[in-house]
């Protein structure tokens, strides 16, 4: 899922800070995956096809909600195509795949019966990938909750959904364990649930005034906290079956992934400093401090108080190193502005608690950068609070925005500038110490985008949307990563300024 509101920014460019000599990926360490990914409801299509019953992003898209009320009923089509999107990956030479099962079409009830049809097109997927020796990286839940769990008892609000959710990582488990050796819980909790139950903006649209303005129920002053601790439940719920039932056998790994932005200051004034610093606890920190610390940050729980759930001594524990890896989704650094008056509101909202003028609103008005600097900076973050865990950096890419949805366009250059620019950094972050284990470009083929439908583009492969086959094609950027992926070299760009998009 790519950043929000990427389609109204414009960002300035920050000089990378970078003298390096030609780099190639065996300047990597030993067993480093390249790879690139996409999810279930972004990519797949056939969402009415074989079983398969709607999610609370069917529900979302085919109501008009989202951006020219686009869905993904079809979109790339992979569920028809995906013998042709791995011989794809093959050719460019990827080393993984990442990707996501949607629950919908594995349990289409949520619970209950295994859609046979559902499971026969992962183990074919999967199967596929193997042979042609692409590892599949997998995550088990992508923000696509059974819309059937959704109306029983408001998803992810109910500690139901643990059960429900673990039940599901099980099937998982049991059915496709003994080929995937790398499994994610839980894609960018922390976006899905303020975009979900703090403004309302994406399913299930639950939210409260003056924070939100699209719901016709929730409460942003406190669902938002008790969304993401059922979250942290169950990705603890399913690391223990996972580790207790199937890792010794399978000899798998398992992590979460993470949306982690960089904030910085907007000035060098003191209040917005330390606006920064709280807005990556209450960000990152808001799942990495329980996972390593057993707790939530500090600063987090003196500012929510009482309306952050309690993590008991038992739960405590659970949490504590529930994960063998972490995947990181960075795309970007924000400005980040102090709102003191905001945190003094009888009601509060997650950005009043931060105290903090909310960034994507911030940034609209020019107040950000693009800086693959900040990527070292977080990964920095990462080694030294939380003890430098083993990380994957699973969506990293460029977007483009396009306002004719049949044009093809191949030369992307600016892509392939950018990509550059980040796997420099993230060269350097290595040579500091920083554990990192992978990296996956967003996206494989352009994809149903959450927040911008088929207006923005990440693919390294293009997609043309209006064709009945879902024609595919490479652009510049394929060429230039399966080149590098086959020995060639990075190299510092020629020229600092590059746009952090490009509108057509």
């Amino acid at each position: 899922m790519a950043p929000l509101l990427f389609f109204l920014l414009g960002l300035r460019l920050a000089a990378l800070p970078v003298d390096v000599a030609a780099l190639t990926r065996h300047d990597f360490p030993d067993g480093f995956i390249f790879g690139a990914g996409t999810s279930a409801y972004q990519v797949e299509g056939g969402v009415a096809e074989d079983g398969r019953k709607p999610s609370i992003w069917d529900t979302y898209t085919q109501q008009g909600y989202s951006v020219n009320k686009a869905t993904g009923d079809v979109a790339a089509d992979q569920y028809h195509h995906y013998k042709d999107d791995v011989k794809i990956m093959h050719e460019m030479g990827l080393d993984a795949s990442r990707f996501s099962i949607s629950w919908s079409r594995l349990i289409p009830d949520g619970r209950g019966d295994i859609n046979p049809k559902g499971l026969e097109y992962y183990n074919n997927l999967i199967d596929e990938l193997l042979q042609h020796g692409i590892q599949p990286h997998v995550t088990i839940y992508h923000c696509d909750l059974p819309q059937s769990l959704q109306d029983e008892y408001n998803g992810l609000l109910s500690p139901k959904f643990v059960d429900d959710y673990t039940m599901y990582a099980d099937t998982c488990f049991k059915n496709f364990g003994d080929r995937v050796k790398h499994w994610v819980t839980l894609n960018e909790p922390n976006v899905e649930i303020l975009g979900g139950y703090d403004t309302g903006e994406l399913p299930p649209q639950r939210c409260s005034y003056p924070f939100g303005t699209n719901c016709t129920a929730g409460n942003s002053t406190t669902e938002p906290y008790i969304a993401a601790y059922h979250l942290l439940l169950a990705h603890a719920s399913a690391v223990s079956l996972y580790r207790e039932k199937y890792q010794v056998t399978q000899k798998g790994e398992i992590g979460i992934t993470l949306y982690a932005p960089w904030y910085e200051p907007a000035t060098d004034a003191s209040q917005d400093v330390a606006a920064a610093m709280r807005m990556n606890e209450f960000t990152l920190g808001w799942f990495m401090h329980p996972l390593v610390h057993g707790d939530y940050p500090p600063m987090m729980r003196s500012r929510v108080g009482a309306r952050l759930p309690v993590i008991s001594m038992e739960l405590s524990k659970k949490l504590s190193g529930s994960f063998d890896f972490i995947g990181v989704n960075h795309y970007l650094m924000l400005r980040t502005c102090a709102n003191d008056t905001a945190f003094n509101m009888r009601q509060r909202n997650y950005w009043a608690d931060a105290g903090v003028v909310d960034p994507y609103k911030y940034m609209q008005e020019g107040h950000a950068e693009y800086g693959p600097w900040a990527l070292g900076k977080l990964l920095d973050h990462l080694r030294v609070e939380y003890g430098n865990p083993p990380v994957f950096i699973h969506e990293n890419g460029w977007p483009r925005i396009v306002k004719n949805l049949s044009e093809i366009e191949t030369d992307d250059d600016p892509r392939s500038m950018v990509l550059q620019d980040f796997l420099l950094v993230l060269y350097l972050s290595i040579r500091n110490g920083s554990d990192m284990r992978g990296y996956f470009v967003w996206s494989l083929l352009d994809v149903f985008e959450f927040l911008n439908g088929y207006g923005l583009r990440y693919g390294l492969c293009g997609v043309d949307m209006t064709a009945e086959g879902r024609t595919r094609y490479l652009r510049k950027s394929a060429r230039w990563y399966s080149a590098f992926l086959n020995g060639g070299e990075l190299r510092p760009p020629a020229s600092p300024k590059i746009p952090f998009y490009d509108s057509a």
